[in-house]
């Protein structure tokens, strides 16, 4: 399933946060920043891309279905944001092949939005990853999000990272969350069908989100992984052997993710080895991030010292 939030269509959560966002905006009162944080996957992004639509195709065939949270895909603002040429809206995202989004980046927004507007709709620029700027292009945006032209709408998107109060403060913030529960109940609605009949149970951890959810299901499909049959020792020295962390970053995240969870579910009084060595690993693991450490050691130690232990 290769689902996206830029192009769910249906808005499964947060519809509370939603209807707060489109009274306001029905008011006249929506405030032109707006931050979502919250763990990756939990569905900041959708909540966004359909305040978008709500907003930009109100005068438009195919309008926002507001009573069923449904954009309609064959409205024209969706489908101009869909193929990267809707002059309404911009996205501002790390670049596959970067770690970071750079300075150019908003130095060729600002550029943007200092251009006439194509019509009298409202301007959205949508910032994913906001903990990736770095400090030249914080510095950068917080000139543009001060005083930003009329019309102008900031959708910020942190993943619980932290963020300069300097930009926090400027926003109308939100703390995206769901229950474990209401993580289920998402994922199941986004594939119409039941995750366990999908995933060993051992690979659903209690933190999971329902877009941390989709990526292993997608993962595992690109790759032919009976992630169903399989348990989670087996599921990391899988990937791990394969090297299949090399792909991209996301299978990195992944694996630090699991093998936390790897601990979490085997530790006991009894075995002090593993507890030391869940420590052990944490720390290396938050070094590995914070220093931009060699993943591919990390990992063969994990193999090495607990996997084939």
């Amino acid at each position: 399933m290769t689902l996206n939030s830029s192009n769910q269509l249906k808005l499964f959560s947060h519809q509370a946060i939603f209807d707060t966002l489109t009274k306001l905006f029905k008011e006249k009162k929506l405030p032109n920043k707006i931050l979502f944080s919250g763990e990756r996957g939990l569905g900041k992004s959708t909540i966004s891309y359909h305040l978008i639509n709500y907003i930009l195709s109100n005068d438009e065939e195919f309008s926002y279905n507001i009573n069923n949270y449904e954009i309609n895909p064959e409205n024209k603002s969706f489908k101009l944001i869909q193929n990267g040429s809707n002059p309404n809206f911009n996205l501002i995202d790390i670049n596959n092949d970067k770690k970071i989004i750079e300075i150019n980046q908003i130095r060729e927004l600002i550029n943007s939005l200092n251009k006439s507007s194509f019509n009298q709709k409202s301007r959205f620029v949508l910032i994913n990853n906001l903990n990736y700027l770095n400090k030249s292009s914080v510095n950068a945006l917080l000139k543009v999000l001060e005083e930003p032209n009329d019309g102008i709408i900031f959708i910020l998107i942190n993943h619980n990272k932290f963020i300069l109060p300097t930009i926090k403060s400027r926003c109308l913030t939100f703390k995206v969350f769901l229950s474990n529960n209401e993580s289920i109940q998402v994922i199941n609605k986004i594939l119409d069908e039941d995750i366990y009949s999908l995933m060993n149970k051992e690979l659903i951890n209690y933190y999971s989100t329902p877009g941390k959810m989709l990526e292993i299901i997608n993962f595992s499909k690109e790759y032919n992984i009976d992630i169903k049959s399989i348990n989670l020792k087996k599921f990391l020295s899988i990937i791990i052997n394969d090297k299949m962390y090399k792909v991209n970053k996301s299978v990195k995240d992944l694996i630090h993710q699991y093998i936390e969870l790897y601990f979490r579910r085997n530790i006991s009084s009894k075995n002090i080895r593993l507890l030391d060595l869940y420590g052990y690993f944490l720390k290396r693991i938050d070094d590995t991030k914070t220093y931009n450490l060699d993943d591919e050691v990390l990992f063969m130690e994990f193999e090495e010292m607990v996997l084939n232990d």
